[in-house]
C-alpha cells in the first residue's frame, strides 16, 4: 500500500494556496516601510542583525543585496538547508535527476512534493513577476561576490515535513490528499490581501497558512522548532568558535515570521535559557517514528484480509473463491484506474490491475512502486522531459505531457487506488463474511 509518501504529499500541499504567515511586526506594504522588519541581538561579543524578508518582495531581495554588499559584516546567515542551498546554486537539477534511484530509493512521494511546491511557487512568479526566494538568492549570491562566510541555518526540509505530517491528525489526511490534486491544477490568481500576507513571511509558513495558524500541533514543527532549530544553528556554528575566530558582525537573512521568536531565542529568553537552542538541535533533527499502532496497522490488515479468505474457503469453496475474486477486481480495478486517469502506457495500467491485489498484501512493495516502473521502462523520459519539468509542472497538461511529470502522477494515482481498493475491499470481505 504504500501512502506515506502520499499522505507527506497531501500534507504539504492540501494548503498550498493559504497565505497566512506569521509576522514580526504589524502589517504593511512596501509602500509604507521601504525597510524589512529588523532586530539587532549582541551576544558574547557577537551582533546578530536579524533581517525579516518576504519571499515575493522584489523590495526585500534589493535590501538583502544592498546589505551584504554594505560592508557592514564579516558573515551571512540564511534560511536555507544544505538540499535547499543546493537546488537554489543549481538550476538545471532536474536535468540530472535519475528517475529510477528516486523510485528505488522510495522518494517518489518527496520529489513529487517538490515539484508540487514549485509549480504553485511558480504560479507567484507568474502573478507578481518575482521568483518566490529572491532574497535568498540574493544573499548567496552576495556572498560569494564579497567573500563573506555563508551559513545554512534552517532545517532539512524532508525532516521538518515529516515531522509536520506526524503531527496532523488521521482523520485530516483525507481531505489534505484531495488538496494535492486542487493546488497542482488551480489556476485562480492569488488575491491582493494574500499577496500581502505572503510579502510578510516565507513559502513554508503560508504553504500551511489555512491549518497552522488555528492548530498549535502545525505551528511547533514549523514555525516555532524552525526558530529554535535556527538559532541552535548560529550558536554552533558561531558562538562556539574560540573567540578569536567568531565573526562579529552577522548579517541572518530570514522570513519576517521567524523575527520575533529568533530574537528572543538568541538574546537567551527563551525556554532554558542562553545555549538551549544549541542543545535542542539533535531532538529537533529527529525524525519522530511511527506510531507502533501506525507501523502495525498495514500488517495487522493484511492477517485481517487473508484470515478472511481463509474463513470463506473454509465456509464455503464458492464463497471464498468469490471473496478472492472480488478482492482482486476492487483493488486491481481502481488500481488500474488510476493508471488510466493518469493516461499510462496500455501495458503499466494491465501490469499495475494484475500486481495491485498483491502489493496491497505485501506492505514492503507497493503498487505506485510497480506502476511508475513499469511507466519509466516503457516510457523513458528524455534529457527535453527533465529540461522542461519545472516549467511543465505548473500548467494542469504539463503533468500529462511530459513523460518525467507522468511518472509522478502515475505513482500517486495508481497509490491511491490501490489504498482505496484495500479498504473497499476488504469491507466487501467482512460483508460477504457475515451474510
Amino acid at each position: 500500500m504504500h501512502a506515506e509518501d502520499l499522505r507527506l504529499a497531501g500534507t504539504l500541499l492540501g494548503m498550498a494556496d493559504g497565505a497566512r504567515a506569521t509576522s514580526a511586526v504589524p502589517p504593511t506594504s512596501e509602500a509604507d516601510e521601504p525597510q524589512g522588519p529588523r532586530a539587532s541581538v549582541t551576544r558574547d561579543g557577537v551582533t546578530f542583525t536579524l533581517l525579516g524578508t518576504a519571499h515575493v518582495s522584489t523590495a526585500s531581495a534589493d535590501e538583502v543585496a544592498s546589505e551584504v554588499a554594505s560592508g557592514a559584516y564579516d558573515s551571512v546567515a540564511v534560511e536555507l538547508d544544505r538540499a535547499r542551498h543546493d537546488a537554489l546554486v543549481d538550476p538545471d537539477r532536474w536535468a540530472k535527476l535519475d528517475l529510477f534511484q528516486v523510485l528505488k530509493q522510495g522518494k517518489m512521494g518527496m520529489v513529487a512534493v517538490s515539484l508540487a511546491l514549485g509549480a504553485f511557487q511558480q504560479r507567484l512568479a507568474d502573478q507578481l513577476g518575482v521568483q518566490p526566494g529572491a532574497e535568498l538568492r540574493a544573499a548567496v549570491d552576495g556572498a560569494a561576490a564579497h567573500g563573506l562566510p555563508l551559513l545554512l541555518i534552517d532545517r532539512d526540509l524532508g525532516v521538518t515535513l515529516r515531522r509536520v505530517s506526524a503531527s496532523v491528525p488521521w482523520w485530516q489526511r483525507p481531505a489534505l490528499i484531495l488538496g494535492v490534486v486542487a493546488s497542482v491544477l488551480s489556476r485562480e490568481e492569488i488575491g491582493a490581501d494574500e499577496i500581502e500576507q505572503l510579502k510578510r513571511g516565507d513559502v513554508l509558513e503560508s504553504t500551511f497558512a489555512e491549518f497552522a495558524e488555528r492548530d498549535q500541533s502545525l505551528y511547533a514543527p514549523l514555525i516555532s522548532e524552525r526558530d529554535v532549530f535556527m538559532v541552535g544553528q548560529l550558536e554552533r556554528q558561531v558562538l562556539s568558535l574560540p573567540e578569536g575566530e567568531r565573526p562579529k558582525r552577522v548579517l541572518v537573512v530570514v522570513g519576517a515570521g521567524h523575527l520575533a521568536g529568533m530574537a528572543r531565542e538568541l538574546a537567551g529568553k527563551g525556554e532554558g535559557g542562553p545555549g538551549a537552542a544549541s542543545r535542542a538541535v539533535p531532538e529537533l533533527e529527529r525524525t519522530p517514528p511511527p506510531h507502533p499502532l501506525r507501523r502495525a496497522l498495514p500488517w495487522l490488515l493484511v492477517a485481517a484480509i487473508l484470515v478472511g479468505f481463509y474463513l470463506g474457503f473454509r465456509r464455503e469453496p464458492d464463497l471464498g473463491l468469490r471473496l478472492l475474486l472480488e478482492w482482486m477486481l476492487i483493488n486491481g480495478g481502481l488500481a488500474g484506474l488510476g493508471t488510466i486517469v493518469a493516461l499510462a502506457h496500455p501495458l503499466t495500467i494491465i501490469g499495475t490491475t494484475l500486481a495491485a491485489p498483491f502489493t496491497s498484501l505485501n506492505p514492503l512493495v507497493g503498487a505506485g512502486f510497480v506502476a511508475a516502473g513499469l511507466e519509466l521502462w516503457l516510457r523513458k523520459p528524455s534529457v527535453g522531459d527533465f529540461q522542461r519539468l519545472r516549467s511543465d509542472v505548473t500548467r494542469a497538461r504539463g503533468w500529462w505531457s511530459n513523460r518525467a511529470a507522468r511518472a509522478f502522477l502515475v505513482f500517486v494515482l495508481a497509490t491511491l487506488g490501490s489504498v482505496l481498493g484495500t479498504y473497499v475491499g476488504g469491507f466487501r470481505i467482512v460483508d460477504g463474511l457475515l451474510r
